[in-house]
């Protein structure tokens, strides 16, 4: 009797850590891919207010 409850509460705990560990992988790579789509979004902006600073020095 005791040895069932001690697998029944065995696998409830490991599904439970597995859920979990499963829904926080997700959440990081949500993060890192917004994050880096975030830093390429600026770096975009940066390029082209560079690029037009060039071209206005240029100008003159």
């Amino acid at each position: 009797m005791m040895r069932m409850r001690l697998l029944w509460v065995t696998l409830g705990f490991g599904s439970t850590a597995g859920v979990m560990g499963s829904l926080v992988y997700k959440d990081l790579l949500l993060d890192r891919h917004s994050l880096s789509l975030q830093l390429k979004n600026q770096f975009d902006s940066l390029e082209s207010r560079v690029s037009n600073l060039e071209s206005a020095s240029s100008k003159e």
